[in-house]
C-alpha cells in the first residue's frame, strides 16, 4: 500500500493547488481525514485525489458552498444528503432557465407596443394595464418604478421610461415572479438605457446557464467516480 500514499505536496501538485489548500480542505471536511505515518506526517491515497477532483469539478456548476456541503456529506457517508444537495442545484438551475424564458417572453410582449410618448398619471396607467392604482404604488415602494411628483398637484407622473418599466413588471408578475426577483431585471433595463441593449445581456445569460449545465455534467462524473470508490454500486 505504500506506493499508493502521497505527500500533501503530491496531492497539491496533481490539482494545481497549494499544500495549505489541501490542509484547509481536509480541515473543512471536503477531503476525508488523511492517513498518518508512524512519524505523524499526512499521507494521502488515490481516494483523496478522487475526492479533491470531485470537489473541484463540482464548484463551477454548484458553487463553492454547495460543492463543500456535497463532499462533506459524502465523507460522512450520508450519500442521500449529498444527492439531495445535487438535486437542489439542478432545481435552482431549472428555475433560472424559467426566469430567463419569462424575461424574454415579457420583453417580446413589450416589443409591439412601445411606451407612449409623453407623461401619464397613475389613474390612466393603472386603467390601461388593468391594475389598481394601489398596485402601482406598491411597486413604487418596492423600488421598481420611480414616477416623479407634479409640483403643483403632487400627483405621480410616469414618464415613457416609467411606463416601460411598469409594463415589464406587469408581465413578470403575471408570470408568477416575486417583486424581489423582478427588481434586478428592472435595474438592468434602467442601467442599459432601455430594452434593446439587453439583448447582449440575455445572450450572456444563456451562455452562463449553458456553461453551468455543462459544468454540472462534468461535476456529476467526477462525483460518481468518488462515490463508486467509497460506496460501490455492485
Amino acid at each position: 500500500m505504500a506506493q499508493n500514499l502521497q505527500r500533501p505536496v503530491d496531492l497539491a501538485r496533481a490539482c494545481g493547488l497549494s499544500t495549505q489548500a489541501i490542509r484547509n480542505y481536509e480541515a473543512d471536511g471536503i477531503l476525508p481525514p488523511a492517513e498518518r505515518s508512524l512519524s505523524g506526517y499526512r499521507a494521502y491515497t488515490p481516494v483523496h485525489l478522487l475526492a479533491l477532483r470531485a470537489f473541484l469539478a463540482l464548484v463551477p456548476g454548484h458553487g463553492h458552498r454547495a460543492a463543500s456541503l456535497i463532499l462533506q456529506a459524502v465523507n460522512r457517508d450520508e450519500v442521500e444528503v449529498a444527492l439531495r444537495l445535487v438535486d437542489e442545484s439542478h432545481v435552482q438551475l431549472l428555475d433560472d432557465r424559467r426566469t430567463l424564458l419569462a424575461v424574454e417572453a415579457a420583453l417580446r410582449d413589450l416589443a409591439p407596443t412601445p411606451p407612449e410618448r409623453g407623461d401619464t398619471f397613475v389613474g390612466p396607467l393603472a386603467h390601461k394595464l388593468g391594475l389598481r392604482p394601489a398596485t402601482l404604488r406598491k411597486w413604487e415602494r418596492a423600488g421598481l418604478v420611480h414616477p416623479r411628483r407634479d409640483r403643483q398637484t403632487g400627483y405621480r407622473v410616469y414618464s415613457a421610461a416609467d411606463v416601460r418599466d411598469t409594463q415589464l413588471v406587469h408581465q413578470l408578475r403575471r408570470g408568477g415572479y416575486r417583486l424581489d426577483q423582478i427588481a434586478p431585471l428592472i435595474a438592468q433595463v434602467r442601467s442599459a438605457g432601455g430594452i434593446a441593449p439587453l439583448e447582449s445581456t440575455l445572450r450572456d445569460w444563456h451562455a452562463r446557464l449553458t456553461a453551468r449545465s455543462r459544468a454540472m455534467l462534468t461535476g456529476a462524473a467526477a462525483l460518481d467516480a468518488y462515490l463508486e470508490e467509497r460506496h460501490p454500486t455492485g
